[in-house]
């Protein structure tokens, strides 16, 4: 089945590199020197597997005392539509819990707003680009 851990070897991390650069780079056009950046070398990596295959990634770091933001939250298209997404987003605010974020933040790409909603989040600034795809920012407030 399928099952989501923090990565703690290079392969793993490897393996989150993968899954985001199919999704981000091939398929949505993202400039692979965007798609990695230097927050990579700080962030929490988590990585969806199925069997040992990688099929999902996201990360998390902390910007502000007390506040994580959420990145790079993608599935293998051939997975959308099995929770994968809510999946990833469960294990990435549990991670929060315990690093005592009081808040989530992120930049949601536009059409995937109404997937943010479901999880409680709420958005908080007008549509803008970046990447050359519209994102809107959202939050939420984090339950200790």
């Amino acid at each position: 089945m399928f099952h989501v851990k923090i990565t703690s070897t290079e392969q793993e991390r490897e393996d989150a590199f993968f899954v985001r650069k199919k999704v981000f780079v091939e398929e949505q056009g993202v400039p692979l020197t965007l798609e990695l950046d230097e927050f990579d070398n700080t962030a929490d990596h988590f990585v969806v597997y199925t069997e040992n295959s990688p099929i999902g990634a996201g990360r998390i770091r902390e910007t502000h005392h007390g506040i994580g933001k959420v990145e790079r939250v993608c599935v293998l298209p051939e997975y959308r539509g099995k929770n994968l997404g809510k999946l990833v987003m469960q294990a990435l605010e549990d991670h929060a819990v315990t690093k005592n974020f009081q808040k989530v933040i992120l930049n949601a790409q536009s059409y995937s707003i109404p997937f943010y909603e479901k999880l409680g989040y709420v958005t908080t600034s007008p549509e803008f680009m970046d990447a050359d795809i519209p994102h809107r920012a959202m939050e939420k407030t984090i339950k200790q």
